[in-house]
């Protein structure tokens, strides 16, 4: 009785902290102009707090993570190496986009290995590199089709950087719920989809993300390791941002991790409001359960 008492008590402690953290993520989106999608899981226990977790939300460039999933899961069975060498044209160097690898070698006619493009694709958040996976998969249906053997049925990837970057409304095609993209996450963590070698490889470059340094991570402490993506999609005339995302696995002190995937879309505000969302909710996130 007094074992079953303790985990009754544990039980409603955990709840009841949970609870209280989603106050504290309400507080902080209510005064602001935009939908905000929250999902935060501590992957060792299964406790979850959702905020909006259901609707969509356009990824922007967190579908690269689907990308690489995808792309590593051909290597696990053979069909691609790390070490193999993808020859790049000029013509698969959109100067237009956000790429560092096409300031590297504006020229082109390189030959680059797969593992290169992977790290420009993740660590830096290139389009020209995550186009040029998409055309070595087989498309984005491949890769949506992929994503839903996984069991993660609510999203859909079907078009390409390029064709996002064509029309504004497309890229609310490219859509996430909140809760499956922890779901995904967690599947990752737990190398439920790829070899020790390959999740090890994803992770240690989603550990070297440069961008969205003010989302998750802006406001942890800097000694804190987060496994990221961002995705950004800028603003259309009426300065409406459809996307600033940011998802991944938190590494806390105490040994747990939390999968956390923050969405806020249809913003009114500045991005550096929308960047402040996620750094808070991160926080308050991080000290809720570094307190367990």
């Amino acid at each position: 009785m007094k074992y079953l008492g303790l985990i009754f008590f544990s039980t409603f402690f955990a709840n009841a902290s949970n609870e209280s953290l989603k106050e504290v993520i309400e507080s902080i989106i209510k005064t602001k102009h935009a939908l905000v999608g929250v999902a935060i899981s501590v992957l060792e226990t299964g406790e979850t707090v959702y905020i909006n977790q259901e609707k969509h939300y356009p990824m922007q460039s967190v579908y690269k993570f689907h990308l690489s999933l995808a792309i590593l899961k051909e290597v696990d069975d053979g069909k691609l190496s790390l070490e193999q060498k993808i020859h790049i044209k000029r013509s698969d160097l959109n100067a237009r986009t956000w790429s560092p690898m096409q300031k590297k070698y504006p020229k082109a006619n390189i030959d680059l290995s797969l593992s290169e493009i992977l790290k420009y694709t993740i660590s830096q958040s290139d389009n020209n590199g995550c186009d040029i996976l998409f055309k070595l998969i087989g498309g984005p249906k491949k890769v949506n089709a992929y994503v839903h053997s996984l069991g993660i049925k609510d999203v859909s990837i079907v078009a390409t950087e390029q064709q996002m970057q064509s029309n504004w409304n497309i890229q609310f095609k490219n859509y996430t719920s909140a809760s499956a993209m922890t779901d995904l996450l967690s599947g990752f963590y737990f190398k439920r989809y790829l070899s020790e070698k390959t999740n090890a490889f994803l992770m240690q470059l989603m550990l070297e993300t440069i961008t969205g340094p003010k989302r998750i991570k802006g406001l942890l402490p800097d000694s804190v390791k987060v496994a990221h993506k961002t995705g950004t999609s800028g603003t259309n005339d009426d300065e409406v941002s459809a996307a600033t995302n940011d998802i991944g696995i938190i590494f806390l002190p105490n040994g747990k991790h939390l999968a956390i995937a923050v969405f806020v879309s249809d913003s009114f505000e500045e991005l550096e409001s929308d960047e402040e969302i996620i750094a808070e909710i991160s926080k308050a996130a991080y000290e809720n359960f570094m307190k367990k």
